[in-house]
C-alpha cells in the first residue's frame, strides 16, 4: 500500500540567518547548554561558516527542519562545530547524511582536513564519526560540564585529500 500513501522525503540544503531559531531549537533539544538564535545567526553570518540543514518534506508538501551541521572553515582545514538532529528524528541516518554533504562540500573547497571534539560518552555519535573515517588525535579532559561533572572530549580528524 505505501504506493498508495506517498513517503515523506528528507533533503538537505543550506541554512540561513532566517533559520536561527528553529537551528537553537533543535540545538537546545539536544545539548545540555543550548546555542540562542543571536549565537546561530551570528555564526550563519560568517563568510567562512557554512550551515547546511535537513528539511523533510511532508505529503501535503509542508517543510520542516529536523537537523543541521555547522562548519567553520580557513585555508585547508574546517571544524564541525555541532550537529543535531530532532530526538524523533534520530536514529535514521540523517545525521550521517548531514556530515556525508559537509565533507562533500568541504572536499569541493578544497579543505584538506576535517576536525570536530565529542563527548566521549556519546556513543552513537562516536561510532558513527568512525564509521566516517575520523580517527581520534586527541583528548580534552573535564571540556564539557554537566550536571556536577566534567565530561571528556575525543578530538577527531578526518583527511579529505
Amino acid at each position: 500500500m505505501n504506493w498508495f500513501f506517498p513517503q515523506a522525503s528528507v533533503h538537505i540544503d543550506d541554512a540561513g540567518i532566517g533559520d536561527a531559531d528553529i537551528l537553537s531549537e533543535i540545538h537546545e533539544q539536544s545539548f545540555p547548554r543550548g546555542w540562542g538564535p543571536d549565537e546561530f545567526a551570528t555564526l550563519i553570518a560568517q563568510r567562512n561558516v557554512i550551515c547546511l540543514a535537513a528539511r523533510r518534506t511532508g505529503v501535503l508538501g509542508a517543510r520542516r527542519t529536523i537537523g543541521f551541521v555547522l562548519i567553520r572553515h580557513a585555508s585547508d582545514e574546517a571544524e564541525i562545530l555541532s550537529v543535531a538532529v530532532t530526538p524523533a528524528s534520530r536514529g535514521k541516518g540523517i545525521g550521517r547524511r548531514l556530515v556525508e554533504e559537509a565533507m562533500r562540500r568541504l572536499y569541493r573547497e578544497r579543505v584538506n582536513t576535517l576536525f570536530l571534539e565529542v563527548d566521549e560518552e556519546n556513543d552513537a555519535a562516536v561510532s558513527l564519526y568512525r564509521a566516517l573515517g575520523f580517527a581520534e588525535v586527541g583528548r580534552r579532559t573535564g571540556y564539557y560540564s554537566q550536571a556536577g561533572s566534567a565530561a571528556t572530549a575525543l578530538v577527531m580528524r578526518l583527511q579529505l585529500r
